[in-house]
């Protein structure tokens, strides 16, 4: 994939980091799942789908609501590993398919909520906005999440930030300070405004888990050869000897919902 506005127009493929995906990028935590029921968004019998699903990791953690999910993704190495761990866990409430935010290839009026979580940016926001309008029913949901780590309040992270820009200096996804919330253009005729939530969460993750968190990042997994992913692991490794574990990382949870205004 490449997108002009993100990391100078370099390709990147999260394919490319299924494996390091599957183990490692299942990190956000139990109370944002539990506001997103409060929020309507997983129920027993709802229909959800989970747009740029990679490996189904939140239609996995809701599986026990009793809703019936659609993990899709462009990539057919993460839908693989995603159907890979339903089954190791015995779920068989969700679906999956592999197919483009911006043409899902699924019936009007097919479901009661859309989610898409840490993907958006990476979607044609015209294009894919109107398709979740398409296959929601009426006055359905589409929920938008974002979490970001926050190297302006956490020396590990703005620490590991410079070594990935010296690794790759077209990376982007750096140097974030917190949400300054807009209705987004895209939204424009097709959705109103159901709930706007944003928080801060520290998260504990073992050094081994956070260093396979970023090397499952765009700016290394997904974009850089084999040998400098190896060279960013050995030199980030040794970095990390001097903290302690676990270490207690803070993140900011932006969760957008909207309401369809198709009657």
């Amino acid at each position: 994939m490449k997108l002009s506005y993100i990391d100078n127009g370099n390709e990147f493929d999260f394919g490319r980091t299924s494996e390091d995906y599957a183990k490692f990028r299942d990190i956000y935590p139990a109370d944002m799942y539990g506001k997103l029921v409060q929020f309507g968004i997983g129920y027993e019998g709802q229909e959800i789908l989970d747009l740029g699903s990679g490996t189904a990791i939140l239609p996995l953690n809701m599986a026990h609501t009793g809703a019936h999910f659609t993990a899709a993704d462009i990539s057919e190495n993460q839908i693989a590993l995603g159907k890979k761990l339903a089954a190791e866990r015995g779920i068989d409430n969700i679906d999956f398919r592999i197919c483009p935010a911006e043409d899902t290839g699924f019936a009007d009026n097919s479901f009661d909520a859309v989610t898409a979580v840490q993907c958006f940016p990476y979607f044609d926001a015209g294009k894919a906005s109107a398709e979740i309008r398409r296959v929601l029913k009426p006055h359905g949901l589409f929920c938008k999440i974002i979490m970001d780590w926050k190297p302006l309040e956490d020396k590990v992270i703005a620490e590991m930030e410079s070594l990935v820009k010296r690794y790759n200096p077209a990376w982007s996804g750096c140097g974030f300070d917190c949400y300054r919330y807009s209705y987004p253009i895209w939204a424009e005729g097709k959705f109103g405004i159901d709930t706007i939530h944003s928080y801060d969460a520290t998260l504990k993750f073992s050094k081994a888990a956070w260093l396979g968190r970023i090397k499952s990042c765009r700016g290394i997994g997904a974009s850089l050869p084999e040998e400098r992913i190896a060279e960013f692991e050995r030199e980030y490794r040794a970095l990390l000897e001097k903290y302690a574990e676990p270490l207690q990382l803070k993140h900011q949870i932006h969760i957008e919902i909207y309401r369809s205004s198709k009657n």
